[in-house]
């Protein structure tokens, strides 16, 4: 039998731009096979190729976080390939806003459902299938994990139920070998959301005012590869600059 080959798996990948695309570049620098897990086939297969291209080793992978089925048949492909995820990233989200009273209930719940229930799923998915020898949950977060204020109240919202589901699996499974951290990402990403939808925002945020996806791609991996006498459960992560 063939030994199995340690594993990235990267769960909310977008444009190659983006975070999700960099924690996939940065975990097959170190010689995982990363599954970049998203929505959209044909950013995934851009990321893949992009990872190949480079001589690492990856995959695309369409999933619905927020889809049981979905999820479970992600990890079924992982370990069907003859690998083990060894470190999981939860970083799928997206920051809408409204005023309250201009909310409806469906923007509520996908808001949720996104930011906080797929985290749920991933997360169970990541402890049922835990692997000996331990292994690595990341969830991502935001300013809004900590601070509600209008009009992001559903983002916040979902985003503080992720940072309580981060911290409650934290205390049941981190004595099971599990290290699962929450990642406050307190500043704009410097990504193609920013640079594509608020250039201007952009541009006044200067030089090294927004985090740089390849900066926060190193502090996913030190978390990773960090001993196990000393686990950081949150880390906070923002600009120089940034007022805080």
């Amino acid at each position: 039998m063939s030994e199995s080959v340690e594993a990235a798996l990267v769960v909310g990948v977008g444009a190659s731009e983006g975070l999700g695309a960099a924690l996939c570049r940065r975990f097959a620098r170190e010689g995982l096979a990363v599954f970049a897990a998203g929505r959209t086939p044909a950013k995934l297969d851009a990321v893949v190729k992009e990872i190949s291209e480079a001589g690492g080793r990856a995959h695309a992978v369409a999933t619905d976080a927020t889809d049981e089925a979905s999820v479970a048949a992600l990890f079924d492909g992982v370990e069907a390939a003859g690998c083990t995820p060894r470190v999981v990233v939860y970083n799928a989200g997206n920051n809408q806003f409204r005023p309250l009273l201009e909310m409806d209930t469906e923007f509520f719940e996908n808001l949720w459902r996104l930011c906080c229930f797929g985290g749920f799923v991933v997360g169970r998915e990541t402890a049922r299938r835990l692997p000996p020898g331990g292994g690595t949950l990341l969830f991502t977060g935001a300013t809004a994990s900590l601070r509600a204020r209008p009009p992001f109240t559903a983002f916040a919202s979902a985003k503080a139920g992720l940072r309580a589901l981060a911290h409650g699996m934290a205390r049941e499974f981190g004595p099971k070998g599990l290290h699962v951290a929450h990642v406050v990402i307190d500043g704009i990403i410097d990504g193609d959301q920013v640079n594509d939808r608020f250039p201007q925002l952009r541009e006044r945020l200067g030089e090294d005012g927004a985090l740089s996806i390849d900066a926060i791609a190193d502090a996913y991996w030190a978390l990773h590869t960090q001993h196990r006498s000393a686990w950081t459960l949150e880390l906070d992560l923002r600009p120089f600059k940034e007022t805080f």
